[in-house]
């Protein structure tokens, strides 16, 4: 076994799809989320497809979602989407927002890059954007409800379960780097990385 690998006993932890025990044990290390085994090899890894969250925090309440479709439907999250082709990630956020919720988030900065795959194959690349302010008047579509919510009162229980690990990071203002393994909405493992400044993917 080469320097830095991790083997566990047995060697059989299965997930979803994808059998863990047939992974090279050069990819397998103990997780942050208590798992035995992370199938991922991060530094090489290439996203299926690209999206944007959006966060408009403001007077100490942030502006949040009930998704009523799609992926995550029924969890609460902020507006966002996927990257159109030939669209910049700043101006996919723009549009996302305005077409789920019907505002213009204004103020809008760069805080971190989320990396997700799940078992079943899919992988997703995300950028977190946040906002200082808005311009319009919410509205309810047949993709979210908008609604505010206290900053120190958001409701972890009903968000992605990664959501809790790096949306305080965003709030202070910490730029990171945070990857996730998922069987359906259960997650496997996580990496999270603060850094010093955002980086542009």
């Amino acid at each position: 076994m080469g320097a830095g690998c991790f083997q566990g006993a047995g060697d059989s932890f299965i997930a979803g799809a994808l059998d863990y025990r047939l992974s090279p044990p050069c990819l397998r290390r103990p997780t942050s989320a208590g798992y035995p085994f992370s199938f991922m090899h991060w530094p090489t890894w290439t996203p299926r497809e690209r999206a944007v969250l959006c966060f408009i925090v403001k007077d100490g309440s942030i502006l949040l979602i009930r998704k009523k479709r799609g992926l995550g439907a029924g969890k609460i999250n902020g507006p966002g989407g996927r990257i159109e082709p030939g669209e910049t990630p700043r101006e996919a956020v723009v549009r996302e927002t305005r077409e789920e919720i019907g505002v213009t988030p204004l103020g809008i900065e760069e805080r971190g890059e989320l990396q997700f795959q799940f078992t079943d194959g899919y992988s997703l690349h995300c950028i977190v954007f946040q906002a200082r302010d808005l311009e319009g008047d919410l509205i309810e579509t047949d993709e979210a409800d908008p609604f505010w919510c206290a900053v120190d009162e958001i409701p972890y229980d009903g968000m992605w379960q990664d959501d809790r690990y790096w949306l305080p990071l965003m709030l202070e203002a910490k730029p990171f780097l945070a990857s996730f393994e998922f069987d359906g909405e259960q997650m496997l493992s996580k990496e999270i990385e603060i850094r010093e400044e955002f980086i542009r993917p």
